[in-house]
């Protein structure tokens, strides 16, 4: 390639269209910012207990030379832990009905404002849904449902009918919107006859259905491509000991792994099938139950992973999986926040247990349930969650932003697929996590648990900036 001479103009040209399409995929932050010439800028974006401030931009601070307070935490991208898979939500069959009945104005506004890549967005770019029914529909199905008494192993009356009507339709616009979003899809039940109760509720997959149903998952994952929609990963039954929901199985943790071992695996093996196989999908408190299917080679060979909620236990499980199998990764799948919820205590809870303790732990994902449900936090089964109060609480076509929506926003909105958690230290009142975007950008997230105002350092490459953050207020920082 033959070099020529260039002007100096014209070199500020090149290095401002070079730096601009560097940044153009940054779109989750607030891209006429970063297209500034940086000088030691920090942008911060802040909601507040009370919920009166939500996701809002504040005043840039600046890097400089000296520390003016005791309290600093120090962020260092040369330490770099997990990439990040990315932050999101369960659309389950109601929240897509729900966001599906709005005029279509208001509904393609909306899921360009969760899903797209511009400043007004907050960049949800992982979702879960449910293979079949979850609890969060209308009314239980299966893909495959045949009359009591009957049963189908050639899986001759296979069909995702039940969710061509909103599921699926909203899927495709938000794979337009964006199409590198992962989508997790967990079933809640097997089609009843292959079920030792025969009941949506409760019972356990007869190993008799082994093979049936890997073939049932396998049928799924194509189907779903056939309409455009790549499943990322699965895992193999929400929340394997509740037997109490509507619709509920029980996979107790050999027959997961006899499950995975002799029919899942192969089957998807045999099939080409690249779809991730995750583990567990439930509580915290036990731990036991993945580490168990971990430790058996035949089993663990077609897992990627382990899957955990929080409604028993601590986050630090996460950290006990991952360091007993480093190579294979931990995800953040599922947690609630019940009707009619407190602003204050949920926004805390969930900031420090889920946003900074999941990634903390090794996580590659964070997840919270719903997207959405009306007033009534409905839809749902007959014995499914009657308290799920969604991210988003559409009745007719009014929309109100409840907190799960600004729990996910402040680290959706900024951490990008392929970002890497990168070290930051702990300090009193101050948890916090650290991340490093694939354009280079350092991402702090900070929470305040103290009861007054707590003014701090940031610590970057010898450089600090003088942050405040009010009491039970959380705040994302980007430089």
């Amino acid at each position: 390639m033959q070099l020529r001479k260039i002007g100096s103009i014209q070199l500020l040209l090149l290095l401002a269209g070079l730096s601009y399409t560097l940044l153009s995929g940054i779109g989750a932050s607030a891209q006429s910012n970063f297209l500034k010439p940086y000088a030691g800028e920090v942008y911060s974006w802040l909601t507040n207990a009370s919920g009166t401030v939500r996701l809002q931009q504040q005043p840039v601070i600046y890097f400089g030379s000296t520390n003016k307070t005791n309290a600093v935490i120090t962020v260092d991208s040369t330490q770099q832990y997990q990439t990040m898979d990315g932050f999101g939500f369960t659309l389950t069959g109601g929240s897509a009905a729900l966001i599906n009945q709005l005029p279509t104005s208001q509904k393609s506004a909306l899921l360009n404002e969760l899903f797209g890549n511009d400043s007004g967005s907050i960049g949800i770019n992982f979702l879960r849904i449910s293979i079949g029914a979850s609890d969060l529909n209308s009314s239980v199905f299966s893909y495959d449902d045949v009359p009591n008494g009957t049963t189908d192993t050639l899986l001759q009356h296979f069909s995702l009918a039940a969710d061509t009507v909103d599921l699926i339709p909203i899927l495709k616009v938000i794979l337009q919107i964006n199409p590198n979003i992962k989508i997790l899809g967990s079933p809640w039940s097997a089609p009843t006859w292959m079920k030792s109760n025969n009941a949506t509720v409760g019972g356990s997959l007869l190993p008799q259905y082994y093979q049936v149903y890997a073939q049932y998952l396998v049928k799924y994952i194509v189907a779903m491509q056939q309409q455009g929609i790549p499943v990322y990963a699965i895992t193999i039954q929400n929340e394997p000991l509740n037997p109490n929901n509507n619709p509920s199985m029980v996979m107790q943790a050999d027959e997961q792994a006899k499950f995975i071992q002799n029919a899942l695996g192969p089957a998807f093996k045999n099939n080409n099938i690249t779809t991730q196989i995750w583990l567990y999908d439930h509580n915290c408190d036990r731990p036991d139950y993945p580490l168990t299917i971990l430790n058996n080679p035949s089993a663990a060979q077609y897992v990627t992973g382990s899957a955990f909620h929080l409604y028993a236990g601590n986050i630090s499980a996460l950290s006990q999986v991952h360091d007993a199998f480093p190579n294979k990764h931990v995800y953040f799948t599922e947690q609630w926040v019940g009707a009619p919820g407190d602003f204050a205590s949920n926004l805390q809870w969930h900031i420090q247990n889920l946003i900074i303790g999941a990634p903390r732990n090794w996580s590659k994902t964070v997840l919270e349930w719903n997207l959405a449900a009306d007033a009534n936090d409905e839809p749902h089964t007959s014995g499914g969650c009657t308290q799920c109060l969604g991210a988003l609480t559409i009745q007719g076509n009014s929309i109100i932003r409840n907190v799960a929506y600004y729990i996910i926003a402040h680290a959706s909105k900024f951490v990008l697929y392929g970002s890497y958690r990168i070290a930051s230290n702990m300090i009193n009142n101050l948890p916090n996590v650290a991340f490093l975007t694939p354009q280079g950008k350092k991402v702090l997230i900070v929470f305040n648990s103290n009861n007054t105002t707590q003014a701090f350092g940031i610590q970057f490459n010898n450089k600090y900036a003088a942050a405040v953050l009010p009491a039970g207020s959380v705040a994302t920082y980007v430089w």
